[in-house]
């Protein structure tokens, strides 16, 4: 369960009333949540143009450079994504800012009460929110991040997106996305293809990146059933990067622009996505100067995050992501490259604890923390040379002072952690 508190009694009030719904063993399917967005005037129906974004990594990243851009081209931008990392007030963001603690407790005291007796699940009673506040407030655009899979996401209900993409794949949460269904394929690699591609709908543009073959041919199976075009990375549009920028061509023509600022060499295919999104729908348009101001304007904490200097970080190169895949942990290795560093690992008890470790090639020292309020590994589960600490702040402590780099990583819960005591105000000065 994905918990959270809030610092407004208000907003804790419905949280504590989220925490509390479960979804029922086995239930999959979209028929709760669009019975809920029925009783609220079906908001999903009422929306501007929507870029709907799926995949297992990246589609975080593509959902911020998305909005970077079409804000840089003056539109209003309506956004939700999951998990957020400090305050619940993350996940939905509206025409330029997080949702206001007032509107969210209204929100979700509304969506609570007229689902009561539906049972709804965590995420669908966000979503719904989401889409009631979006449907509210005027906007010129929409950006939505899938939560998990594709297919039975609670944001599957969208019915003609301008736009639906799909980011990088991996194996990860296989408890959902690879439980036995004889309408799915075997190949572990082409169902997460198969999960991912269910966001596809008829007559809107599917763009994509390029996949090995398996996962291709479900993606192509998904188009073709649903009438879809098509727009894979390495067919229908080209992107290469070089010390001097990124070059995008497709059959609009071509592109220069600057390398995208989050860190990262993989952040730009995800940038790259994003322009292709763009660029393969006709429903609202973006300057080549606002994709080229959105690269370097686009901000997503917690992933490839440098830490600024401060209490709980010193002065430190310190870095801070939410990686918990193998996917993750190649992407890691791509930019630490050869260069030691000291890990501190939290990762939640369903994932694979070298999914990371196993890809870095020169750590210092590894010392596991716990990730606050969640089942998590501990130290034995990643070798014996592990160390083990009570938090992140015992563990930064326990380090020596060898100038080399700080990764923090594992769990976007933990991420989310480690941001909220960055901003924790310092404590004063003890007076004699």
């Amino acid at each position: 369960m994905d918990f959270a508190t809030h610092t407004n009694p208000a907003v804790q009030e419905q949280l504590d009333r989220l925490g509390q719904l479960s979804v029922p063993q086995g239930r999959l399917g979209l028929e709760t949540i669009r019975a809920l967005l029925e009783r609220l005037g079906d908001p999903h129906l009422h929306l501007p143009p929507t870029f709907h974004v799926a995949g297992t990594n990246g589609k975080g990243s593509t959902c911020a450079f998305l909005t970077a851009m079409l804000e840089a081209d003056g539109k209003r931008v309506h956004r939700t994504t999951s998990p957020h990392l400090v305050r619940y007030n993350e996940r939905i963001y509206l025409a330029g800012e997080d949702i206001t603690d007032a509107f969210l407790a209204e929100l979700l005291a509304k969506v609570l009460d007229v689902g009561e007796d539906l049972a709804p699940s965590f995420f669908e009673v966000t979503i719904t929110a989401a889409f009631t506040a979006f449907a509210r407030i005027p906007a010129d655009a929409c950006v939505v991040e899938v939560g998990l899979g594709g297919r039975f996401d609670a944001t599957n209900v969208l019915p003609h997106p301008a736009a639906c993409g799909i980011a990088a794949l991996g194996i990860d949460h296989e408890r959902f996305l690879l439980s036995p269904d004889d309408s799915a394929p075997a190949n572990p690699m082409a169902r997460i293809a198969f999960e991912k591609a269910g966001i596809t709908k008829p007559g809107c543009s599917l763009v994509t990146l390029s996949y090995g073959e398996a996962e291709a041919l479900e993606i192509e199976r998904a188009a073709m059933a649903a009438g879809a075009p098509l727009a894979m990375r390495g067919r229908e549009w080209h992107c290469s990067t070089a010390a001097t920028g990124l070059h995008y061509t497709d059959r609009h023509g071509e592109l220069a622009l600057p390398l995208p600022a989050l860190p990262g060499a993989h952040q730009a295919q995800n940038a790259a996505l994003a322009i292709a999104m763009l660029r393969h729908q006709d429903f609202i348009s973006v300057s080549r100067a606002a994709m080229a101001q959105g690269l370097r304007s686009a901000n997503w904490p917690g992933r490839l995050q440098r830490l600024a200097p401060g209490p709980l970080t010193g002065d430190r190169e310190l870095w801070l992501d939410g990686g918990h895949n193998v996917s993750a942990g190649y992407a890691l290795a791509e930019h630490f490259g050869e260069r030691p560093l000291h890990l501190i690992v939290g990762m939640l008890a369903n994932k694979d604890p070298e999914a990371i470790t196993g890809k870095l090639p020169n750590i210092a020292s590894l010392t596991v923390v716990p990730v606050p309020g969640h089942d998590c590994h501990l130290a034995p589960a990643f070798g014996p040379q592990a160390a083990s600490a009570s938090d992140v702040s015992a563990a930064l402590s326990a380090l020596p002072d060898d100038g080399l780099p700080v990764l923090i990583a594992g769990s976007l819960y933990l991420a989310g952690e480690v941001l909220r005591l960055t901003e924790l105000p310092q404590a004063p000065a003890a007076t004699l």
